[in-house]
């Protein structure tokens, strides 16, 4: 199942450029790593070269900084690389070492998600059973992550191959099922979605009146949320449904509103797609010149991008209707590179398709043997598709056999118990009834105050917690200001009187001078520190110009010659909640802090940054790294107090560290 992503040209290019501006930034933290994959993933739709190149440098930076998350969302980012140029080999490789790195941190979510991408690459080659089982273990690591968006595209997955394999009951099947979870979650698009791939199956069956309807449904959801891209998609299988319905004009006109999206959101992968469509129409009305010119357009959308996935069929239908005009040079040198790709991508349909033009070609020369020899090739790749879906149906009956038979032995069986059994579970059924409902009712009853109750819990333990960080931040400011203001205008008051004596006092020895000045020196030193504390305790530029700035002033205190700290911070132009601001720099001044006492480091990088989504912050050093688990059972208060800080803001907070391999803790707190 292909995957298109739609975004607006503007949204691309401030995307794009503020990731390279990260990259040019030279920082060596996750962010850093990250930006190389997101610009790899934009990449794969207007550049597959650069996409490639940008991927391959976010794998080596994440593996040289053991970055195990960045250099499995960058293997990712590789697979569908490979899987655009018709590599599809080194594909299923990408996915599956993006499948071991995300074993390696437990990520069960991204583990479905690359034997899932497996699947779709296996579908290309044809080995619909290997695709299956992927879809099939993707399904139940699912299952154990009760990811339940996750579930649903399973079965949209596995529904999308029945389809394909005929099997139509089983490919509807799926697909209601993961409609009936998109239903509950309320995801409108993913509904959509939904209700076309039911369209497709309908198309398949011919009955094109249910196509037209459940693709009609999806039109108007995707309409509604006013979303282009899939917009288009459906468009493009209504065209292929009017296409078979020989409604040719019908098709045109939807296939060029959708061609004209797709060209809106500038998807030159689903522009080839469609203009090898409308030539494939053109072919069916004898038109092949306009055909040709769209077959040529579809040829240079997939060059432009580096697309090999379509281009084998493309190079075979620009040949056949060159061959039909009578141009069988241009139409040989088509061919020649149609066998080109082919080598690389080894699809059977292809060389199905590419034998039967070649076949045509040599009688069109006159060459009587080699259009026959050609056309046995021909026959031959035919027969073997078909081998391949009847093994695959047979087995699929057998299966579905096996199971009928053993449900109508069970059936059987318990038809008999029942029998005997009927009359005393008629009589206790009643009463089984009376007292399950008094026990529902009960159970209700007392779910409704247990609920309250607990409500009532969470709304004190908020209130006593949010308390808490109030009289301490408060006791933070009044002691700040009792030091700065008391104790330190005392100190400034003893330097002057200790300055003042000077003149009055004539000193008997060098030495009662030097103790003199030494005593100025000691006051001059208290002073200063009297300020730094007081500072550190009520921070003048959280006050002043916010966390960025107050976050950037505290770092600049600290000695960089034993360790190096680099900040980078995107979108905190504006000013924060003052509570927000306040406890997020009390979580960074307590991991430095951390930092500094606990982990050798010298090198500390820390990355803010606030987009739509709220605050997302990240503390990562280069030192001994220690075991999260053994030292969240620990009785250390340090981590305890930024888990309660991180809870008082209703956030998450995520620490991956190990003995020698460093500390990196991500933060992210959503704003209102």
């Amino acid at each position: 199942m292909a995957l298109c992503l739609f975004n607006s040209v503007f949204a691309k290019t401030k995307k794009t450029d503020s990731l390279f501006q990260i990259i040019q930034q030279n920082g060596n933290d996750t962010g850093n790593t990250r930006a190389y994959i997101l610009l790899s993933e934009i990449y794969q739709n207007t550049n597959i070269d650069s996409a490639e190149l940008l991927a391959q440098k976010g794998i080596e930076l994440a593996q040289q900084r053991k970055q195990d998350r960045m250099e499995a969302f960058g293997h990712n980012a590789m697979g569908y690389v490979k899987y655009f140029k018709g590599d599809y080999q080194a594909s299923i490789a990408s996915f599956q070492h993006y499948y071991e790195a995300s074993e390696r941190t437990h990520n069960k979510i991204a583990m479905a998600f690359a034997r899932n991408n497996e699947g779709n690459v296996y579908i290309e080659l044809g080995d619909y059973v290997t695709a299956i089982d992927k879809y099939k273990e993707a399904l139940e690591i699912r299952k154990d992550a009760n990811d339940t968006v996750g579930i649903a595209m399973s079965y949209n997955n596995m529904g999308y191959i029945y389809k394909d394999l005929g099997d139509y009951e089983k490919a509807i099947s799926n697909f209601l099922y993961a409609l009936r979870i998109y239903e509950k979650k309320g995801d409108r698009k993913s509904i959509g979605m939904t209700y076309n791939y039911i369209g497709t199956v309908y198309w398949r069956k011919k009955d094109f009146a249910l196509a037209h309807q459940n693709i009609d449904k999806a039109l108007k959801i995707h309409q509604e949320l006013n979303d282009d891209g899939n917009t288009a998609i459906c468009l493009h299988t209504k065209g292929a449904v009017y296409g078979d319905e020989k409604k040719y004009d019908s098709a045109l006109y939807v296939f060029d509103k959708a061609k004209a999206l797709y060209e809106k959101n500038t998807d030159p992968r689903q522009l080839a797609l469609t203009h090898a469509d409308i030539a494939e129409i053109f072919e069916r009305k004898q038109m092949h010149d306009s055909a040709i010119y769209h077959f040529q357009k579809g040829i240079s959308y997939n060059n432009s991008i580096g697309n090999k996935r379509s281009l084998a069929s493309l190079y075979n239908g620009l040949a056949s209707a060159l061959i039909h005009t009578g141009k069988l040079a241009n139409g040989k040198q088509y061919l020649d590179s149609a066998m080109m790709v082919m080598e690389q991508t080894r699809k059977k349909e292809d060389f199905k398709n590419y034998y039967k033009v070649l076949s045509d070609y040599y009688r069109a020369t006159g060459d009587n043997a080699m259009a026959l020899k050609c056309l046995d090739l021909h026959t031959t790749y035919k027969d073997s598709l078909l081998n391949e879906e009847n093994q695959k149906a047979i087995a699929d009956m057998q299966t579905k056999y096996d199971v009928e038979k053993k449900d109508q032995q069970i059936k059987l069986q318990n038809s008999e118990l029942l029998r005997r059994n009927i009359m005393l579970g008629s009589l206790g059924a009643l009463s089984l009834l009376l007292l399950m409902l008094g026990i529902s009712y009960y159970n209700r009853l007392k779910l409704k105050q247990q609920t309250r109750l607990q409500e009532e819990i969470m709304r004190q333990q908020d209130f006593a917690t949010k308390a808490v960080i109030e009289a301490e931040e408060n006791e933070r400011k009044r002691i700040g200001s009792d030091l700065h203001d008391g104790v330190g205008q005392l100190m400034s008051a003893a330097k002057m009187n200790l300055s003042a004596i000077e003149d009055r006092v004539t000193f008997k020895t060098d030495q009662d001078k030097q103790a003199y000045e030494k005593s100025i020196a000691l006051v001059d030193e208290g002073c200063r520190e009297v300020r730094a504390v007081s500072h550190s305790i009520m921070p003048n530029a959280l006050l002043r110009a916010g966390l960025s700035n107050a976050i950037k002033e505290f770092i600049e205190k600290l000695d960089n010659r034993t360790l190096k700290i680099n900040l980078h911070s995107v979108g905190l132009n504006e000013r924060l909640d003052s509570n927000v601001e306040t406890v997020l720099y009390r979580i960074i001044q307590e991991c430095v802090n951390n930092v500094i006492k606990h982990s050798g480091a010298n090198s500390l990088d820390i990355s803010l940054i606030k987009d739509m989504d709220g605050i997302s912050a990240t503390i990562e050093d280069n030192g001994k790294g220690f075991h999260v688990a053994e030292t969240q059972k620990a009785d250390g208060i340090g981590l305890k107090n930024i888990q309660t800080r991180v809870n008082y803001l209703k956030g998450t907070i995520d620490i991956d560290s190990a003995p020698g391999r460093g500390t990196l803790v991500a933060i992210h707190v959503p704003l209102a």
